[in-house]
Order: C-alpha cells, then sequence, then structure tokens
C-alpha cells in the first residue's frame, strides 16, 4: 500500500501497473489521501512516476467513459426508429428493403426540401417566359427538367450533409436514425451514391443552354462545403440560402435571356425567404444543437428570432417588387395577387409559430411549400394571360 501526498486531493482507491525492470507487471492498490505538501516528506522519483501513470490511467478511463456514454436511452431510439420507419410513407415504404436507406439518403420520403428548392426556379422559368414570349412546350420542358434537376440536387446535398454531420446526427434525436448515423449506409458507399447523383446532375445540367453551364456550375462550391459551416458560425443558413435558391438566376438563362435587374433581386428575395424558413426550422433542435455544439441562426437569434424575421420578410417582398418592376410584370393581375398573398401567408406564420414547440416549428415550415405554390399559380396565370393576348 502507498500512500502518496496530494495537496486538495481528495480520498480514491485505484489500481495501477507497476513497472520494474527484469520483472512482470503486477498490480498494486494504493490509497491516496488529501495533504499539504510538507517538507522532507514525499515519494522517492519511483512513487512519483507511478502516481503520474496512475492519474493519467485514472484520467483516460474518465474520458473513454464520457465518450461512450449513450446520448439517447433505448425507449428514446426505439420511438425515433418507430416514427422513421411511419413516416417514409408510401412510396419509399414499397421499395426493396436494400434501396430504401439510399432512397432516405435523397430524402425522398420528405419532400418539402425539393419544393422549396424548386419554387424559385418555377418563378424564373414563367417569368423568364413572359419576357421571352416563350411557348407553352418550352415552358412546360423547362419546368420538368428543373423538377428533375431539384430532385436530384437536393439527394445530393443532403448526403453530402450526412457525410460530414455523421457524428453529429446521432446526438439529435430528429437525426439520429438518418441512414449513415444509424450504420445502414457506410461512408464509402454514401460517397459513391453521392457521386452517382452528381453525374446524373451534370447530365440534366448539359439539357440546359450553354448560358446555364457556367451559372449551374458555380454554385458546386457552395452546396460541397454549406454542412461545415454549422461547426464554425452562427449563420449556417446564411451558405444554405444561397446554393437552396439558385435556380432563381438559372431559369431566365435557360428561357434565353439574362435579365440581371430581375435575377439578382428575385434571388435576393428568395434568400431571405429561405432565412426565415430555414431558421424556424432550426428551432426544432435547439434544445440538442446546444449540447451537440452545432450553430444555428436559431441560437444566434434566440428570443430576437421573429423581429429579425419580420425585417427579413419586408425586405423580401421589397425584392419581389422590384424584381416585377424590373420586368415589366408587376402590373399583372397574377403578380399582384399572388405577391399579396405571399407576403400575407409569410407574415401570419411569423406572427403565429410557437418556436419553442418543435412540432409547429414543422408544420410552419412546411407550410411554405402552399406559400411557394401560389405565387407560382399566380405567375403561371399572367402568363397565359399573356399567351392568349390579353396581357
Amino acid at each position: 500500500m502507498f500512500k502518496v501526498w496530494l495537496p486538495g486531493s481528495s480520498v480514491r482507491s485505484v489500481s495501477a501497473r507497476v513497472f520494474r525492470s527484469g520483472s512482470p507487471v503486477i498490480r498494486n492498490s494504493f490509497q491516496i489521501v488529501p495533504s499539504f505538501y510538507k517538507l522532507g516528506v514525499g515519494l522517492v522519483n519511483k512513487n512519483s512516476i507511478l502516481q503520474s501513470k496512475v492519474t493519467k490511467r485514472w484520467n483516460g478511463t474518465i474520458s473513454k467513459n464520457k465518450e461512450s456514454r449513450p446520448t439517447f436511452t433505448k425507449e428514446q431510439l426505439a420511438d425515433a426508429r418507430e416514427i422513421r420507419n411511419k413516416g417514409l410513407g408510401p412510396i419509399v415504404s414499397r421499395l426493396p428493403e436494400k434501396w430504401i436507406p439510399y432512397a432516405e439518403l435523397m430524402r425522398l420520403e420528405k419532400p418539402v426540401g425539393t419544393w422549396l428548392l424548386y419554387l424559385p426556379c418555377s418563378w424564373a422559368i414563367i417569368m423568364g417566359a413572359m419576357e421571352t414570349s416563350a411557348t407553352l412546350g418550352q415552358t412546360a420542358w423547362m419546368l420538368g427538367l428543373f423538377g428533375v434537376g431539384a430532385l436530384i440536387m437536393r439527394g445530393a446535398g443532403c448526403t453530402i450533409n450526412d457525410i460530414f454531420d455523421r457524428n453529429l446526427d446521432d446526438k439529435v434525436i430528429r437525426s439520429v436514425e438518418r441512414p449513415i448515423a444509424s450504420k445502414r449506409v457506410s461512408v464509402r458507399n454514401a460517397s459513391l451514391f453521392l457521386g452517382a447523383q452528381t453525374a446524373v446532375g451534370m447530365g440534366i445540367l448539359a439539357q440546359l443552354p450553354a448560358n446555364c453551364w457556367w451559372l449551374g456550375l458555380a454554385s458546386l462550391p457552395i452546396v460541397f462545403t454549406y454542412p461545415l459551416f454549422k461547426r464554425f458560425t452562427y449563420y449556417p443558413q446564411a451558405a444554405l440560402s444561397a446554393c437552396f435558391n439558385w435556380g432563381a438566376l438559372l431559369g431566365f438563362p435557360a428561357m434565353g435571356i439574362m435579365d440581371w435587374s430581375t435575377m439578382i433581386p428575385l434571388y435576393v428575395g428568395s434568400y431571405l425567404w429561405c432565412m426565415i424558413y430555414d431558421t424556424i426550422y432550426a428551432h426544432q433542435d435547439k434544445r440538442f444543437d446546444i449540447k451537440a455544439g452545432i450553430k444555428s441562426t436559431a441560437l444566434a437569434w434566440g428570443k430576437n428570432t421573429k423581429a429579425v424575421c419580420n425585417v427579413l420578410a419586408t425586405s423580401q417582398f421589397a425584392m419581389y417588387a422590384l424584381a416585377g418592376i424590373n420586368s415589366g410584370l408587376i402590373m399583372g393581375p397574377g403578380f399582384i395577387g399572388g405577391l399579396s398573398i405571399f407576403a400575407y401567408r409569410v407574415f401570419t406564420m411569423i406572427r403565429k409559430v410557437d418556436l419553442d414547440n418543435p412540432d409547429d416549428c414543422w408544420k410552419a415550415f412546411t407550410g411554405n411549400i402552399k406559400t411557394g405554390l401560389y405565387f407560382s399559380y399566380a405567375l403561371f396565370f399572367d402568363y397565359i394571360l399573356q399567351l392568349l393576348g390579353f396581357l
């Protein structure tokens, strides 16, 4: 039994290995008792080395125990698994079992992201069609092509996100069952799947006019890096919004026109809209994000979120109005009516959403699909009126 005097230490019994030259490792127990170091009373150099080894072993054991400690209970994980299975929907749930994790990587069971990516594309295409007097067939082709592109590239973005966030997703109950975090898909296979999605996306881009190529490729650096932003800034939504609304720029050259005076305000307005709805989305996970060290505008703005969102929304609709003025479409009944409905729904969402209720945040977030579609329908109404010669 060894007695080690350490200032301010607590009483502890530990087990240590003592290494002696030419002898096997033996196990000794010793006790560390509290005392003040006194001159002339201490350990010989060998015992000091022993104490150092034991301290390192003790600290290492504590560190390993903290790392291996489960984040959630078995009941919570079982509930998360049940919610995932119920949320697969009628299409994904019928896929072959081996395909389902890859469909989940693309978020095929949650099409809200695809819709929100597609909607600014549809506005740009329809506005570009009106500016160029494009035929209905040309416009329908581009709307369909961008729809497929939104599905593929949103899936690629989600795959990138899951690869980068695999050690964060298992610390948030809503994402703990994602394919990579739950070990149902390996990082290697996810990377290969990402390569396949990117290749399909490039194939779709190749179907567009040459003016679209450089503009489309310019978005890829943001697409591939935005998941990293949540690690070092409270504004990952700023990076997401930058790439998520690229279609508001790309739709115009797809219709054969580069009208920057309309493209820029439409893009900026859509960017601000994304900042609003994705901040509301982030409020779902803020309790877990704090523990996991994940940053977001939900945490940065906190109780001021609604005030900030109201300012962003005011700027958003000012930008849309400017896009309407610069394109000469502002006086269309669809544009005026659609923009009014759009503004009413966004400001109502900000006012009514309970940011401390994850279910209410999700409901508000998904409600933006209808909000954006109403504006698409309104613009398409003006386009039909133009084709018929009424505008």
